[in-house]
C-alpha cells in the first residue's frame, strides 16, 4: 500500500519522534536500573525504601519503560502499517501528552515542594558518593555540576569532597568558593518554574504533533483499504 505526500511526511515524523523517544527512553531506564540495582546504592535503599531517592529511581524506570513501549507500538503501527497498532499508539500518545502537560503545571504551582525533592535527591547521591566513591554516582554528580554549574553542598574549594566532579571556576572568586548546588538546585525550580513548566508543555506539544500525524495516518490507510475493497467488489 502506497503513501502519498503526506502519508509518507507523517510515517517519517512518526520515525524521528520514535528514534528521540528510544535514545530517552533507554537513557532513563539504564540510569535507572543502574541506581536501583548498582552494589553501591543497594545501602541506600534498604535503609530508606520509601525516601525520596528510591522515588525517583522508581520513577525512572518507570518512565523509560512507558517511552520504549510506547515506542514499540508505534514503530510496529508505522512500518506494518496496522490500523489497530496506530490506533494503541495514538492513545499512549494522547496519554502521554495530557501527562506532560498536567506534570508541568503541578511542577509549577508546587515549585517549592518540587525545589525541595529535587534537593533531597541530589543530596542522598552527593552522601553516597561520599561513602561508597563510586564511579557511577561520580558521574552523575558531574553531569549535575555540569549542568547546573555548581559544586557541592559547600561550594568552598578546601572543604568540598567532591570537587573532582566540579566545573572550572569562571572568574577569580570561583576559585576560592561556587555556587552550592542544593541552593541553586531549589532556586532554579522557583524562579525558573514558568521554564520548567514550558519544557513540560512543549514536550506535550511534540506528542500532540506526533499524534496528529498518526491519526492522519491512519485516515489515509483507511481510505486506502476502502478504495482496495471497491476495486475488489468492482473486479468480482
Amino acid at each position: 500500500m502506497a503513501l502519498d505526500g503526506c502519508g509518507l511526511v507523517c510515517q517519517y515524523v512518526i520515525f524521528f519522534f520514535n528514534a528521540i523517544f528510544a535514545v530517552l527512553g533507554f537513557a532513563l531506564l539504564g540510569l535507572g536500573l543502574w541506581l536501583r540495582f548498582s552494589e553501591s546504592t543497594k545501602l541506600l535503599f534498604a535503609i530508606n525504601g520509601s525516601g525520596t531517592f528510591a522515588a525517583g529511581v522508581i520513577l525512572l524506570i518507570v518512565l523509560g519503560t512507558v517511552m520504549l513501549l510506547v515506542v514499540m507500538v508505534g514503530e510496529y503501527g508505522a512500518c506494518s502499517k496496522k490500523k489497530r497498532a496506530l490506533q494503541l499508539f495514538s492513545v499512549l500518545l494522547f496519554i502521554l501528552a495530557v501527562a506532560e502537560i498536567t506534570v508541568g503545571v503541578l511542577a509549577y504551582t508546587n515549585r517549592e515542594q518540587v525545589g525541595v525533592k529535587v534537593v533531597e535527591f541530589y543530596n542522598s547521591i552527593y552522601t553516597l558518593f561520599n561513602v561508597t566513591n563510586d564511579l557511577g554516582l561520580g558521574v552523575t554528580l558531574l553531569f549535575i555540576h555540569e549542568l547546573f554549574h555548581c559544586c557541592g553542598v559547600t561550594g568552598i574549594a578546601v572543604l568540598e569532597t567532591v570537587k573532582e566532579t566540579c566545573p572550572a571556576p569562571k572568574g577569580f572568586l570561583e576559585n576560592i568558593a561556587m555556587p552550592t548546588c542544593p541552593g541553586v538546585l531549589s532556586d532554579f525550580f522557583v524562579y525558573n518554574a514558568p521554564t520548567v513548566m514550558g519544557v513540560f508543555i512543549g514536550i506535550g506539544a511534540l506528542l500532540i504533533i506526533a499524534l496528529v500525524c498518526t491519526i492522519i495516518l491512519l485516515k489515509q490507510i483507511k481510505k486506502d483499504h476502502t478504495a482496495a475493497s471497491a476495486r475488489y467488489r468492482a473486479a468480482y
